[in-house]
């Protein structure tokens, strides 16, 4: 008998931001706080900017339009 463990990858349920860091919810109930000043982008982002972003697919990563940046959620666990 054979048993498999199906990994699932990781999914963001929300975005907030504090003066210096970007913290991301998981579906899973995980919150995963980086520094800001790893993205550069977003580190000189206005508050408005950064409240404007998109989940992409179903949580898979985070998109802001207005400043062109992507996140990939696994890519942050890293």
């Amino acid at each position: 008998m054979s048993t498999s463990v199906v990994e699932r990858t990781p999914l963001a349920s929300a975005v907030s931001f504090t003066s210096d860091e970007l913290i991301v919810a998981l579906v899973d109930g995980r919150r995963l706080a980086v520094p800001l000043v790893w993205f550069p982008r977003l580190a000189q982002a206005s508050p408005d900017q950064l409240r404007n972003y998109e989940l992409m697919g179903d949580g898979e990563g985070i998109h802001w339009p207005e400043i062109d940046e992507d996140l990939s959620i696994e890519g942050l666990l890293r």
